[in-house]
């Protein structure tokens, strides 16, 4: 009976406790991690886009940073000029999407060939506004009457432009789909401007021939 007693409280002795089994893994589990402070938001900015330059020292290398930026600064405003040059002058790969192909491009000669009353919209509307600030009713009365003639002229002549436009433009590209009514507000809102305001500029002068 000793003997038995014995080795039962040897072997609850040597036993491992189930506490210390699960503690262990913890530990290192614990002690396993990256061991510092997570990065803030401008430190891995900063990391990622290299490192800050240092001052300069002296004057002269101060001006020399302040040079190049000047140079770069030129350079920028030369290449944006050019890029406006290049889309005043028609070319394909400078204009807007909506201004490119050969359609349009027949559309804006068609409008630049023309003189056309809707070419005063802008300065009617400028006329329209001083005469409402002008403290005399009757200027503003007949103001608004001239204003309103006039705004009834240019829708007419609009939309006898968009036929026209439209029934060239078929005639010229009869493969084409062309839709009347997005090609007479293209030719509407192109004459619509004054000339000198057109982009690209015009290519053919009042009163030419369009083929």
């Amino acid at each position: 009976m000793r003997f038995l007693r014995r080795n039962s409280a040897d072997t609850t002795a040597e036993a491992p406790q189930p506490g210390a089994q699960l503690a262990e893994p913890l530990d290192k589990a614990h002690s396993s991690g990256k061991g510092r402070p997570t990065p803030k938001r401008r430190e891995a900015q900063a990391r990622r886009s290299g490192p800050v330059p240092p001052p300069p020292r002296t004057q002269r290398e101060a001006f020399k940073r302040m040079r190049g930026n000047k140079v770069n600064k030129e350079e920028r405003r030369a290449a944006a000029a050019d890029r406006r040059a290049r889309m005043m002058a028609g070319d394909e790969k400078y204009l807007p999407v909506r201004d490119r192909g050969p359609v349009k491009a027949y559309i804006r000669d068609l409008v630049d060939s023309r003189r056309n009353l809707m070419g005063l919209f802008m300065p009617l509307a400028i006329l329209v506004f001083v005469a409402l600030l002008t403290p005399s009713l009757a200027v503003q009365r007949y103001a608004t009457l001239a204003t309103t003639f006039m705004l009834i002229a240019m829708i007419i002549e609009g939309f006898i432009l968009g036929r026209i436009v439209t029934k060239r433009v078929r005639a010229k590209f009869p493969t084409e789909p062309i839709k009347g009514l997005s090609i007479g507000w293209y030719a509407f809102i192109r004459a619509s401007q004054l000339r000198k305001l057109r982009i690209p500029k015009p290519r053919v002068g009042p009163g030419e021939a369009v083929k």
